[in-house]
């Protein structure tokens, strides 16, 4: 037969779980006793138990609260869709998340939706029959209205916490969302390009994600205030088949018609990541252009192809690990039954040798 406090922390996790992981206040020590029966000892060793196992939390002056785990194995998991276990820039993400997470005892599956509606579906029809602690969706063709919102909608009645990251949709605007600065970081862009004396510049965004709308939006916006004239030919706009395409067999065609036809004589161009920027200088070589006396090349993300490219590319970033631990914080935070806002995460400018002076 188990110890006593062995036995009242059994008994204090099903209280737990009967609170269906609410935050709430535990009975006092004393309180404990009279109802249990036992000794304050026992109390103490049970509480620590509980502790231990980050069921609870102690708050000076008050008392023990639910941190909101589940004290029943196998419960605690955050379910992370995205659209690639695979893209350069989601294993450090996902280590991140990896490691906030399991700190509050909390594991997490990684569901991957290929940026398909019809997947994102069947994976959410799942979680409503398994039920999950939480959901970070990244969203599939953000740059479109949802149809499986009704599924969204029935998680939150559910009260299973959902958390937008990267993306969100605009018919569901009560979910909160993390996401980068896309339109400073897009308006950034153009306005250190035109301090550097560029007066045409060309664009390479995303279509079907609200990252590339939105990172145009930005750019455009600053040439406007620039009075600097634009023009549509000089923007390339790839969906996702183009870019898995480019990802799985190296299929660059949508950037070397960009290079032949659209370019029209600019002098730099704004890439939606430096996953593009990266095939984009590739590109330019094999027409004779170099990177940056003949064309600047500018993007977001900052990652280790910025590094890897023939030319080092000038790209936005944010503070090492900071996206993981806010979008970490965030779900935890709804977990708990505490109100969470969006956030947009400002950018900062790694500058690199892809980015020079304009030309004559």
């Amino acid at each position: 037969m188990p110890a006593k406090y062995i036995r009242l922390a059994n008994l204090l996790k099903n209280l737990i779980d009967e609170n269906n992981g609410d935050i709430f206040k535990l009975p006092t020590e004393a309180q404990l006793c009279r109802k249990y029966g036992v000794s304050r000892q026992t109390v103490r060793k049970a509480l620590f138990v509980l502790e231990q196992e980050h069921l609870i939390e102690k708050r000076q002056g008050s008392g023990s609260y639910a941190t909101g785990l589940s004290g029943t194995a196998g419960k605690n998991t955050v379910a992370i869709l995205i659209c690639s276990d695979t893209e350069y820039i989601y294993p450090a993400l996902l280590a991140d998340l990896r490691g906030a997470l399991q700190a509050q005892g909390f594991s997490f599956t990684v569901c991957t939706t290929e940026n398909r509606i019809s997947r994102e579906r069947e994976i959410l029809q799942h979680l409503l029959a398994h039920p999950v602690r939480g959901i970070l969706s990244e969203g599939c063709k953000t740059g479109f209205p949802t149809p499986n919102l009704d599924l969204y909608n029935r998680l939150a009645e559910k009260n299973i916490p959902v958390l937008f990251f990267h993306g969100n949709y605009s018919n569901l605007p009560d979910f909160p969302s993390i996401k980068d600065d896309n339109y400073g970081g897009g308006y950034y862009l153009g306005k250190y390009l035109a301090s550097l004396g560029h007066k045409k510049t060309a664009g390479i965004f995303k279509a079907d994600d609200i990252q590339g709308s939105e990172r145009y939006f930005g750019f455009l916006s600053a040439l406007r205030d620039e009075n600097i004239p634009f023009s549509e030919d000089c923007v390339c706009f790839f969906d996702t088949a183009q870019l898995t395409a480019l990802q799985k067999r190296q299929d660059t065609g949508f950037l070397s018609e960009f290079v032949s036809k659209q370019l029209n004589g600019s002098t730099a161009v704004i890439c939606y990541n430096d996953e593009i920027a990266y095939w984009l200088i590739k590109e330019l070589s094999y027409k004779n252009l170099r990177v940056p006396e003949d064309i600047s090349v500018v993007c977001f993300d900052n990652t280790y192809l910025s590094e890897l490219s023939s030319v080092q590319i000038t790209s936005l970033s944010h503070k090492n690990h900071e996206m993981g631990m806010i979008i970490a914080e965030n779900i935890l935070k709804l977990i708990k039954g505490f109100p969470v806002s969006s956030q947009k995460i400002p950018w900062h400018l790694d500058i690199k040798r892809s980015c020079g002076p304009a030309s004559g």
